[in-house]
C-alpha cells in the first residue's frame, strides 16, 4: 500500500504521463510477469491440494501458504533490503525465486516437499515488494503516482484473472507446468529489473542503521503512532478481509456449486471476480474522479466491500458469485490507490520500505487468517453462509473504521501533509536526526 508522494491537483494525471518513463516500464512489465506466474502455480497447487485431500481446510492452508513469510520475519527481512540497493534487492529474489520454483516441478517431490519450497520461495517475496514499492517515488511524481499505483493494481488484477484461469485449467494434467511457467515468469522479471531500472544507493545510509529488529520496530512505531497514518492503515485493513475469500476458496466454492463437468470455469470465474472489479473500481476511480473527490469516496467504499458479499446468504450459482465478489473487487480497487496516496504524503521518506513492511506484512497476516479461519467453518457450513455471514459482521467493522478517519482525509490534503512534516521532524528511537 505503500511507494510515492503523490500530489493533489485538480488534474488527474495520465496514463500517458506514467508511463513515458522507461524506468516505470521496466517495473509494470517485471511485475507483470511475476504476478501471472505466481497466480498460475497458486491456483494449480490449491486444486491440487484439494483433489488430493478432499479437504477444505487442507486447500485453504495451501493458498494461505504464501502469506506465512509474513509470520516468520517478512517484517524483518524488509528492513533488510532497505540496506541495499532496492535493483540488486528485486533482481537477487527473482533469481532465487526462480531457482527455487525450477526445484519444485522436479518430478516426484512429495506434496509435503512442494509446500516448503513454495514456502522457501515465498519468503522472498517482502524483500521484493519492499523493494519495488520504495523505488516508486523515485520513478514517478506527484498525481503520477496515484495513477501509477493505479496502473500496477490494475495490470496485477488481469494477471490473476490470467493465472488463476490457466492454473485450474493446468491443475487437471499438468500442474508442475504450472510452477515451471512461474520459474520463466521470475527469470524474465530478473532480466528486466536489471536492464531497465537504474541503481540507486541504499534508502538507509550506515550512518542511520541500529540494528534489524530496532529498524523493524521503528517502523511499527512511526505507521501505528503517527494517526492519520494508522486510519488509513486500519480503513485498508478491513477492507481487504472480504475480496480475498471468493480467491482463496474458489476450489472449493466451485465444488459445492458446479457440477464435475463445469468445476474448473466455475473455480475460474470466482477466483477471477475480485481481481476483474478491482481492475474497473481502480481504473474509474483513478482516471475519471478528481483527486479532491476520491477523498469523499474512502468512507462509502469501504463500507461497500463487505456489503457487496452479504447476499451469498442466498447461495447463489457461480456467476453469481463472480459478480458478487467482482462488486466487492470494484469497491476495493477505488479505495486502495487513493488510500496509498494519502498513506505516503504523510510518511517520511527514509521509512518508505520498512513502512511497506508493516502494512503489507499486517494486510498478508490477516487475509491469510481469514482465508483459513472461513475454509475452518466450511467444514461445519456451507461455504456461502460462511461468506455471507462473515460480511455481516464486515459491515460492522468498516462502519467503525470509516467513522474513526480523521474528516482531513476527506476534505483536503492539508491535515496529512502537516502530518508528513511532524513526523518527519520527530526522531523514533533508535534513529537519527537528519
Amino acid at each position: 500500500m505503500i511507494s510515492g508522494d503523490p500530489g493533489s491537483g485538480a488534474r488527474p494525471a495520465t496514463f500517458r504521463e506514467v508511463f513515458a518513463g522507461t524506468e516505470f516500464r521496466a517495473i509494470y512489465a517485471a511485475s507483470t510477469l511475476s504476478w501471472v506466474g505466481d497466480y498460475v502455480a497458486r491456483a494449480a497447487v490449491t486444486a491440487l491440494v484439494y483433489q488430493i485431500t478432499n479437504s477444505v481446510a487442507a486447500s485453504a492452508a495451501a493458498f494461505a501458504i504464501s502469506y506465512a513469510p509474513w509470520l516468520l520475519g517478512g517484517s524483518v527481512l524488509v528492513a533488510l533490503a532497505e540496506r541495499y540497493p532496492y535493483r540488486s534487492v528485486m533482481v537477487v529474489c527473482d533469481l532465487g525465486r526462480m531457482m527455487i520454483m525450477a526445484m519444485v516441478a522436479i518430478p516426484g517431490i512429495p506434496l509435503p516437499g512442494v509446500l516448503a519450497l513454495l514456502f522457501a520461495c515465498a519468503l522472498l517475496a517482502p524483500p521484493f515488494d519492499a523493494a519495488r514499492s520504495a523505488t516508486l517515488p523515485a520513478v514517478l511524481a506527484g498525481d503520477r503516482y496515484v495513477v501509477g499505483v493505479a496502473a500496477l493494481g490494475t495490470i496485477a488484477q488481469p494477471a490473476q484473472v490470467a493465472g488463476y484461469l490457466l492454473g485450474a485449467a493446468l491443475a487437471a494434467h499438468q500442474p508442475r507446468a504450472a510452477l515451471l511457467i512461474n520459474a520463466g515468469t521470475f527469470a524474465v522479471s530478473a532480466l528486466v529489473v536489471r536492464l531497465g531500472v537504474r541503481q540507486r544507493l541504499p534508502a538507509l545510509g550506515a550512518e542511520r542503521r541500529s540494528d534489524l529488529l530496532h529498524e523493524t520496530a521503528d517502523g511499527f512505531r512511526l505507521v501505528f503512532r503517527t494517526p492519520t497514518l494508522r486510519a488509513l492503515v486500519m480503513i485498508v485493513y478491513g477492507a481487504s478481509l472480504f475480496a480475498v475469500l471468493p480467491e482463496g476458496l474458489g476450489a472449493v466454492w466451485a465444488a459445492q456449486v458446479a457440477n464435475p463437468a463445469s468445476r474448473g470455469l466455475a473455480q475460474g470465474m470466482i477466483m477471477a471476480g475480485a481481481p476483474l472489479g478491482y481492475i474497473l473500481g481502480a481504473l474509474t476511480v483513478s482516471r475519471l474522479v478528481p483527486p479532491d473527490l476520491r477523498k469523499r469516496l474512502i468512507r462509502p467504499l469501504a463500507v461497500a466491500t463487505p456489503v457487496l458479499l452479504i447476499p451469498c446468504l442466498a447461495d447463489p450459482p457461480a456467476g453469481v458469485v463472480a459478480l458478487l465478489a467482482c462488486g466487492c473487487g470494484f469497491a476495493l480497487g477505488g479505495l486502495v490507490p487513493v488510500a496509498n496516496g494519502l498513506f505516503v504524503q504523510a510518511l517520511p521518506a527514509e521509512y518508505r520500505a520498512r513502512a511497506f513492511g508493516v502494512v503489507q506484512g499486517g494486510l498478508h497476516l490477516l487475509q491469510g487468517a481469514a482465508v483459513l479461519v472461513a475454509g475452518a467453518l466450511a467444514q461445519l457450513y456451507r461455504l456461502p453462509l460462511v461468506v455471507g455471514a462473515w460480511c455481516v459482521g464486515g459491515l460492522c467493522l468498516m462502519a467503525g473504521l470509516s467513522l474513526a478517519l480523521p474528516p482531513a482525509l476527506a476534505r483536503s490534503s492539508r491535515g496529512v501533509t502537516g502530518t508528513a512534516r511532524t513526523a518527519s521532524r520527530t526522531p523514533l528511537p533508535g534513529t537519527m536526526e537528519p
